[in-house]
């Protein structure tokens, strides 16, 4: 089992950025992917980026050239640096952790308010 805890939500204006953290423990041995998700109230939770073990990322449309994933692999952290931020970018986001077949495990969250 993997153990996700996210950091670095919080209330920021338009325009503002903020860094948000993901600190992996347990089992992190075979994990695929690292990605982060986000989920606004009354909408379905959705990919934001995601980064493989090779360092391929992807990045939903809405993020493109304002998101940034990354890893520290000493530190089995993954960061999503979020720049240029919208009230739109409003959400819970949450880590995941995709060890393909052998399962997901999810963080419990972090907050991001984005003021208008």
């Amino acid at each position: 089992q993997v153990q996700l805890v996210e950091s670095g939500g919080g209330l920021v204006q338009t325009g503002g950025s903020l860094r948000l953290s993901c600190a992996a423990s347990g089992n992190i041995f075979s994990i695929n992917v690292m990605a982060w998700y986000r989920q606004a109230p009354g909408k379905q939770r959705q990919l934001v980026a995601s980064i493989t073990r090779g360092d391929i990322t992807n990045y939903a449309d809405s993020v493109k050239g304002r998101f940034t994933i990354s890893r520290d692999n000493a530190k089995n952290t993954v960061y999503l640096q979020m720049n240029s931020l919208k009230p739109e970018d409003t959400a819970v986001y949450y880590c995941n952790a995709n060890k393909g077949i052998l399962g997901n495990s999810w963080g419990r969250g972090t907050q991001v308010t984005v003021s208008s």
